[in-house]
């Protein structure tokens, strides 16, 4: 899955893969569906089996989506990135203050009638995302590095700040404003293994490859003959994921058409907002479009495993809780793919990078 993209006429360039990636995803949600809808009994055998509450095929297909991304990066340039005050400060205000703010406020405007599905967009906001926003960033072409960081930082804040943001956004704030209340009991150590399995595993595996191919063979070697093999491997994980993803839920989905579209209106403002509004702010303090793509991506992407297991957990797999988590990579899946177009297009509206000076293989020096 090539993400460099040269400038002028972008898809024309793209291979043919990638230039008609939209298609395929598309494809993948509607096979998704259709099985579900289609194959009797096919979304309880995908569920039987489940690793941190979430399905074992879903979390193998997130593993394999997110190891090529992963191997890319560029481990000995992150701490260019952790330096950087103007990307990580806006990253934790847009993750951890705006964005679960604005979907608690979206979902009581939108949402004011259904309970269930209230307190499922809420758990949705909490849960940032940590897993397929990497490869909206890689095929966007934002800043790796840059990406890897804030989903580590992401991650961290996840453990710590997840509970007590539901608590808040669930049963004290709601309290204060004379609303309906809701509780949410979630285990710290539940999300820590989320976590360490859709982020700690492949970033291990990751690192570990790149530091034993380079050390092995070198850089040239590593960026120009192994990441053309692996590559991949990210598009055929993120489809594997969409086609097990939707057919989990492709008859509740299918069956219930008007409450998804009540469940979706919210989610499009959601990730409209917050992918423009930071993908603004990056460019309204400086950072170059690699950089404000990436703060973009990260702000406006949910983790949504996170959000459905701890909904499932909490509420049932049939809750109208898990249906709304569920109805989130609905929305998100094609949204914010049609947002690596837009941000590709606004590569022109950002100042031309410098050119870095060429650097020798670290190996072969």
């Amino acid at each position: 899955m090539s993400t460099a993209v040269p400038e002028g006429n972008v898809a024309g360039r793209l291979s043919f893969v990638d230039r008609y990636l939209a298609v395929w995803i598309l494809a993948a949600m509607a096979v998704g569906l259709g099985l579900g809808r289609l194959v009797p009994g096919l979304g309880d055998a995908l569920a039987e089996v489940t690793v941190t509450g979430v399905s074992l095929p879903i979390a193998l297909g997130l593993l394999v989506m997110m190891y090529p991304v992963l191997a890319k990066v560029r481990y000995d340039r992150l701490d260019t990135v952790t330096r950087d005050r103007r990307l990580l400060l806006p990253s934790l205000l847009l993750n951890w203050v705006v964005g679960p703010a604005l979907m608690f406020a979206l979902a009581w405007l939108f949402l004011p009638d259904l309970p269930a599905y209230r307190t499922g967009l809420i758990i949705v906001g909490l849960a940032r995302c940590i897993a397929m926003v990497i490869i909206w960033n890689d095929l966007a072409c934002g800043h790796r590095e840059a990406a890897a960081v804030l989903v580590a930082l992401n991650s961290v804040f996840q453990v710590v700040a997840f509970s007590a943001l539901g608590w808040f956004y669930l049963s004290v704030l709601p309290g204060r404003l004379g609303l309906e209340q809701t509780g949410l009991d979630v285990p710290v150590g539940e999300i820590a293994r989320s976590v360490l399995l859709f982020l700690g595993i492949p970033l291990a595996a990751g690192y570990l490859t790149r530091r034993i191919g380079e050390k092995t063979k070198g850089r040239t070697w590593y960026e120009n003959k192994l990441i053309p093999r692996i590559a991949p491997f990210a598009l055929y994980g993120l489809l594997f994921t969409i086609v097990v993803l939707f057919a989990l839920q492709g008859d509740a989905i299918t069956s219930q058409p008007f409450d998804v579209a009540r469940i979706a209106l919210p989610l499009l403002v959601y990730f409209a907002v917050m992918w423009a509004g930071s993908m603004a702010l990056g460019r309204a303090v400086g950072l170059d479009h690699s950089r404000a793509t990436t703060l973009a991506f990260t702000a406006a992407g949910n983790n949504f495993e996170l959000a459905i297991a701890v909904a499932i957990a909490t509420f049932g797999a049939t809750s109208g809780q898990a249906l709304a988590g569920v109805v989130g990579p609905l929305i998100e899946v094609p949204v914010l793919i049609g947002l690596v177009y837009v941000a590709l297009y606004a590569r022109r509206y950002f100042p031309a990078p410098a050119v870095p000076a060429p650097q020798e293989d670290p190996t072969h020096a």
